[in-house]
């Protein structure tokens, strides 16, 4: 296990503790029909959530001791969805990382955005793997397809299948957007000819740079859920991806003020019995 890896595993297990001295015990899924509460940057939490399963038809879930994959049924469904696209295009079976917590809610490590069962994050390693161990589902690590400058991708690590999964990903239906490091954004707008409509749904953010994160649209019926600003027109190979490569030069901000404990909606302290 590397030290980033390590890193993150003691404090995704520090963090899952702290969450819940924050705001009490998450518990087990909520049963009963989906309420999507929340969403975006204020967080949220889920009623009805479905578990997604260890392994099914060309998916394994990773790392889940400090994952977690319950999410609303659009979710569940497009994963296994874009896995079974993923085989007919000659892929390996894809690996799953974090969706939600059973009732949503606050995630250790600080997804804000995995609140509320509509988002999950995909493995874009696509060099050809059978099914993992569960040892191996647990320790592997998941290379990453930028370089060590975030400036560009590692050209080792690109291909065609990249392409394709992304492509899939954004083209799945009720997706919103899929985020991924900016130079993976770079590339993609350097090289992808043709029919480039999908692109807008490709959104550089921080980090990303060895998975991508797909953000599915509220369903149809749950008023409570809010969906957060559709991405601008056109396919975002503008003036707006340069930004992105100017902050990797800028100086560090000095620190601030710790940040207040975060608010969640009022009606997710009360559905799920939570102190304010």
């Amino acid at each position: 296990m590397t030290g980033l890896r390590l890193f993150l595993f003691v404090a995704a297990l520090l963090s899952a503790p702290m969450a819940q001295a924050q705001y009490g015990p998450i518990g087990p899924p909520v049963p009963g029909p989906l309420h999507i509460i929340g969403g975006g940057s204020n967080g949220g939490c889920i009623a009805g959530a479905v578990n997604l399963p260890q392994q099914g038809e060309w998916y394994q879930t990773i790392h889940g001791k400090i994952s977690h994959f319950w999410g609303a049924p659009v979710t569940i469904l497009g994963i296994e969805t874009l896995a079974q696209k993923a085989h007919a295009n000659g892929m390996p079976p894809l690996l799953i990382e974090d969706i939600s917590r059973p009732r949503g809610g606050p995630m250790p490590g600080g997804h804000v955005s995995h609140m509320v069962g509509l988002d999950v994050d995909v493995a874009l390693d696509m060099h050809m793997r059978g099914y993992l161990n569960e040892e191996q589902r647990e320790t592997i690590q998941i290379a990453s397809l930028v370089r060590s400058d975030y400036r560009d991708i590692e050209p080792s690590m690109w291909g065609e299948p990249v392409v394709r999964l992304l492509w899939l990903a954004a083209t799945l239906p009720g997706v919103d957007r899929v985020l991924v490091n900016a130079a993976i954004k770079q590339q993609l707008c350097r090289t992808v000819t043709g029919e480039r409509s999908w692109l807008r749904f490709i959104r550089p953010w921080y980090d990303h740079a060895a998975h991508m994160h797909i953000h599915f649209k509220c369903p149809p019926g749950q008023t409570d859920c809010v969906d957060i600003a559709p991405p601008p027109p056109g396919d975002g190979c503008d003036a707006s991806l340069q930004w992105w490569f100017e902050q990797l030069g800028a100086p560090a901000a000095p620190p601030g003020p710790p940040k207040p404990k975060p608010r969640l909606p009022e009606a997710c302290y009360a559905m799920f019995g939570w102190e304010r």
